[in-house]
């Protein structure tokens, strides 16, 4: 059976009005009308269609480019893409540095869909708003999905510049995106999160990195919600609770994800040293980008060695 909602509205049928000297008596006759609320799979399946008139439908893999890293999107050969504003219900991206476009074309001769920009929880919108591109990414077919930032180093080993290769969260956000009614046709009630990241594309990252001769870190991410950047004390107990990075995006994505059965990648770029207190300098979104465009292009050479390597498969 479908999860349908219900809700009763009524309408005004007929107003009548009886005068009785200086006062009146008013009948107002209501009449229920009944409503029916589309669900969440229901949304998922409208942008799903409305994409597909316009996308071919071979796309199995996905990427999410974070801040500073669109540029990676301009590669795509024969490319075709659709601003998130023209698509059934996708949130706006509202944040500088990130296109706000869905694309779909060919990297390495493998047909990727890629969403230039995510959005965050900062922006106003729910968690449930923030990964509904990812259900849908999954209800067209996508398989696997890398996700990209850029975030703070807290390891005292980290610069400027690194690339970590996320191998577990902390979340610290306050909203999360499996909260209330759970449809089993999107995923289990209680996701199990043990390999969220998966153990066998981190290996096959970490061995393409070995043989271009480019250093990856590991690491561990924190999730807190922004948009404030986090004081002195913050990035401490941060790092004194694990975390090796920490940023204001990806994971809510990540768990959607893994609810949908997707297998997920996730790139952090340090985009500024945030511990010990040291270091510590004030940050810009321009200093951001900034880090980050200086860094991409070691990463765009790293997933395209991965395409390269799925080609020949």
């Amino acid at each position: 059976m479908l999860n349908t909602k219900i809700s009763l509205q009524f309408k005004i049928n007929k107003l009548t009005v009886i005068p009785l000297g200086s006062l009146c008596l008013i009948f107002i006759i209501f009449t229920p009308m009944k409503t029916q609320d589309t669900t969440l799979f229901d949304r998922i399946e409208e942008a799903k269609q409305y994409i597909l008139t316009i996308f071919p439908s071979d796309a199995r893999m996905a990427m999410v480019l974070g801040t500073g890293l669109g540029e990676y999107a301009n590669g795509l050969n024969d490319a075709i893409s659709i601003p998130y504003s023209e698509i059934p219900h996708f949130p706006i991206s509202t944040v500088e540095g990130h296109a706000g476009k869905l694309i779909y074309g060919f990297r390495q001769g493998i047909p990727i869909i890629v969403m230039a920009g995510r959005f965050h929880y900062y922006e106003g919108y729910s968690s449930q708003q923030v990964t509904f591109p990812i259900r849908v990414l999954k209800a067209l077919g996508i398989d696997e999905i890398i996700l990209t930032n850029a975030a703070g180093g807290l390891n005292p080993h980290y610069n400027d510049g690194e690339i970590v290769c996320v191998s577990d969260h902390i979340n610290m956000m306050p909203d999360h995106p499996l909260r209330g009614y759970n449809d089993e046709r999107l995923g289990l009630r209680f996701p199990d999160m043990l390999n969220a990241y998966d153990q066998g594309l981190r290996s096959e990252f970490h061995s393409l990195a070995d043989k271009i001769g480019m250093r990856l870190k590991s690491g561990i991410y924190l999730g807190l919600q922004g948009p404030s950047l986090e004081t002195p004390a913050e990035y401490k107990m941060a790092r004194t609770l694990g975390a090796d990075i920490l940023g204001m995006s990806t994971i809510p994505e990540v768990i959607v994800a893994n609810h949908a059965g997707m297998k997920v990648a996730v790139f952090s770029i340090v985009s500024n040293v945030c511990f010990p207190s040291s270091k510590l300098t004030a940050t810009t979104l321009e200093d951001v980008i900034s880090v980050v465009n200086k860094t991409s292009v070691q990463l765009a050479s790293l997933l395209d060695a991965f395409l390269e390597k799925r080609k020949s498969l």
